[in-house]
């Protein structure tokens, strides 16, 4: 391509013309007439070196970035380091220009600018394919200052408002899937709106011609009809506001034509379909302390006057979205029984919907560290609304987790966490202890185990217990690294801790059979025993996998052995094993929570039948299966009499000895009236004792009804009766029974 085909057409020099007035004006004060003159040699020096060229669309470069230079500082609102960075962009990439020489004719900020796209370009050679949220990470962080982003969204901008009649189909379907996927959602992370909605649409214009130009046609054969109806509808809402004296203004709003699409595809219908073309909006002007109480104000007004779609309210005023939108959405059947939509909020909730997360980060905090995206966007965002040149944002460099969620606590913090994280990983965020306490939560008034994955835009309430402690197979639930970093260090300080108390029992009971301990005798006494490592022996010992006297026992060979005064015996054969029975007299057990078996055995392995779940006290019996193990069901158990009618010759006595001290798993199942608060009544009686562990708790409720069941661990069947005795004295419970 030749110099001659950057000849300036009729067209293009009026443009030019009109874009330099533009410019002059919004910039008046800000750029100088030298520094117009500067920019004006430079481009013509790449323009005479033959190394500018027209894009694949045919548009002038010196063109497009006067029509990116007015839309940064008309529609952005950045100033001179931008909008002139942004013009002398293409002298510098096309090398008839260096970065050294815009330094010295404009500062160290401009230059800035153009490293920055110098980069961006040198990226998209590099990557001429747009992997969606890979790339826009690549992108963000190759930018260093967000100036840049916000230039490469303006410019764009600008080259899809002029491929409409380009023959490049190919390339125009390029650009606009890019301006889909890349652009448009970073304009919208920026509060940039008008930008990212008509980025979509003319996305849409090119991608999707026929729907883009069927949904276009609808709305303005419908655009009369449509004016006229809005006003029926405000007129009497208009009427019942000022009467309760609440002072607001409201505006009617259609959809855009890319937000209507994808409601015709999601809702699997014709442009008919979407009862929610356009929508009303309710701006109140409300102190602070009354906002929440005048929106619901609202909101009964207009239900009293409109009957109400409960499907289709949403409620961001008690849980805003993620990037801090609040507000109020009702849909009603209007007059000729037509749906609207009505979005109810405050000006301040105005201001953060309309300018997205920055607006938010005024009224909220967050929390997360100083490189999370909203603390970032904050500052980029404060210096666009006070025109400071963007002085702030070469501060910042990009460090942004393309999945994320954003959670808050009941008093509206906000954490930031990759995307899948757990209760469990925001209970650790919080605070270390709140970690290692959590026994779940509660979202939205809804109880859900540690293990459930948070959503963006989630309250979480978290539930503690004194008697909580890390398990090893909550590394499996964790998802952040300080999650899983925290519950292995408290699981090795408590495998420490049980190790040193295993280690002091073991020498308390050698002195007591006056046994001193060598510790290369004991040493050789874990080999013989099965056990490599130190640790490891005294773990086992601590959670009774082999027991005292037995180490001491083969402690005591060990040292005969070593002394010449006995041989390691071999290990008793099976075949020559018996039981020497005893008197049938209850026998006292080695542990608290042990079983006496057929009355006289102890120590026997056992497990808990799950059809009954017995608890410490319950009357009991064994029941030997089929694989040779023992379950032990509770004598109340429902399959107790026919266990007990087909198998009775598998039944074994069994009873419970000594004093409880393990936990177990009970579940009940509580009936009552649906009224409000009762959950709470019933979930803090069960916090309230140290020796109650709540597991997990599911209620529904039905026609004024609830039914629910508790998954609870207690000792024994004892503190069972008082918390059901408890439970059954709440006001409104009508049944609490044991399953």
């Amino acid at each position: 391509m030749t110099n001659a085909s950057l000849t300036l057409s009729a067209t293009e020099r009026a443009d030019l013309i009109s874009l330099h007035r533009q410019l002059s004006q919004v910039t008046a004060g800000e750029l100088k007439t030298t520094d117009y003159a500067i920019v004006k040699r430079r481009l013509l020096q790449a323009v005479q070196s033959g190394a500018l060229r027209r894009n694949v669309f045919g548009i002038h470069p010196i063109v497009l970035s006067m029509q990116t230079a007015v839309v940064v500082a008309t529609e952005i609102g950045m100033t001179r380091g931008a909008i002139l960075g942004q013009m002398l962009g293409d002298a510098v990439i096309a090398g008839t220009t260096s970065v050294d020489d815009v330094r010295k004719d404009f500062g160290e900020d401009v230059a800035r600018v153009v490293t920055g796209l110098q980069r961006i370009h040198e990226l998209y050679q590099k990557n001429p394919v747009v992997e969606s949220e890979n790339f826009r990470q690549l992108l963000l962080s190759f930018a260093e200052d967000m100036r840049v982003i916000l230039i490469s969204i303006a410019s764009r901008l600008c080259v899809m408002r002029q491929i409409k009649d380009s023959d490049n189909d190919d390339a125009r379907r390029h650009v606009s899937m890019e301006a889909a996927y890349l652009y448009a959602p970073l304009a919208h992370k920026l509060g940039l709106y008008k930008l990212k909605s008509e980025l979509e649409d003319l996305s849409l214009k090119y991608l999707e011609h026929d729907a883009y130009y069927h949904i276009r046609e609808k709305l303005s054969a419908t655009k009369r009809s449509r004016d006229a109806y809005i006003e029926r509808f405000i007129k009497p809402i208009d009427e019942r506001l000022r009467a309760a004296g609440l002072k607001f203004h409201m505006k009617g709003r259609t959809k855009s034509i890319h937000s209507i699409w994808q409601k015709m595809k999601k809702q699997k219908c014709e442009f008919e379909g979407v009862y929610d073309l356009f929508a009303i909006r309710i701006i109140l002007d409300s102190p602070r302390e009354r906002e929440k109480q005048d929106c619901w104000q609202v909101f009964s007004i207009i239900t009293d006057m409109y009957q109400p779609n409960p499907k289709r309210m949403r409620d961001w005023l008690s849980i805003p979205k993620s990037n801090g939108y609040e507000s109020l959405h009702i849909t009603v059947l209007g007059p000729e029984s037509k749906w609207v939509e009505v979005q109810i909020r405050t000006e301040r909730m105005d201001d953060v919907a309309e300018r997205g997360l920055a607006a938010h980060w005024r009224y909220k905090g967050v929390k997360g560290g100083a490189s999370s995206i909203e603390s970032w966007l904050q500052n980029i965002r404060t210096a666009l609304e006070a025109g400071d040149d963007m002085q702030l944002m070469d501060q910042f460099r990009m460090d942004i987790a393309a999945d994320e969620v954003f959670v808050f606590t009941p008093h509206g913090d906000l954490f930031r966490l990759p995307a899948g994280a757990t209760v469990l990983d925001f209970a650790y965020a919080i605070h270390t202890k709140i970690g290692n306490h959590c026994t779940g939560g509660r979202i939205g008034g809804r109880m859900v185990t540690l293990r459930q994955q948070l959503q963006s835009g989630d309250q979480v309430e978290i539930m503690t217990h004194a008697n909580q402690t890390p398990k090893q197979d909550w590394l499996a639930v964790a998802k952040t690294g300080r999650a899983r970093s925290k519950i292995r260090q408290a699981l090795k300080e408590a495998d420490a801790r049980q190790a040193a108390f295993a280690k002091e029992e073991l020498e308390r009971k050698a002195r007591n059979r006056k046994i001193e301990l060598e510790e290369s005798t004991l040493m050789q006494t874990m080999t013989r025993m099965g056990y490599r490592v130190v640790t490891d022996f005294y773990k086992a010992l601590a959670d009774g996998t082999i027991e005292i006297a037995q180490v001491l026992d083969q402690y005591m060979r060990q040292r005969k052995y070593e002394r010449g005064e006995a041989t390691i015996a071999p290990a008793q054969s099976a075949d020559t094993f018996s039981i020497k029975q005893e008197a049938a007299a209850p026998v006292a057990a080695k542990h608290g929570d042990t079983l006496v078996i057929d009355h006289s055995l102890s120590g026997i392995d056992y497990t808990l039948a799950r059809c009954c779940h017995p608890v410490y006290g319950d009357p009991v019996f064994g029941f030997l299966t089929a694989g040779g193990g023992i379950k032990i069901h509770r004598c109340d158990c429902p399959n107790a009499a026919a266990l007990r009618e087909r198998y009775g010759y598998r039944i074994i006595d069994a009873q419970w000895a000594g004093k409880g001290v393990a936990q177990y798993g009970v579940t009940l199942r509580v009936v009552g009236q649906d009224d409000l608060g009762i959950v709470n009544n019933i979930t803090s009686i069960i916090s309230k004792d140290e020796k109650l562990l709540l597991r997990s708790i599911s209620i529904d409720s039905h026609d004024g009804l609830f039914s629910g069941t508790l998954t609870i661990m207690l000792d024994d069947v004892a503190r069972l009766r008082q918390l059901m005795q408890k439970l059954q004295n709440v006001h409104g419970v009508k049944a609490v029974t044991r399953l």
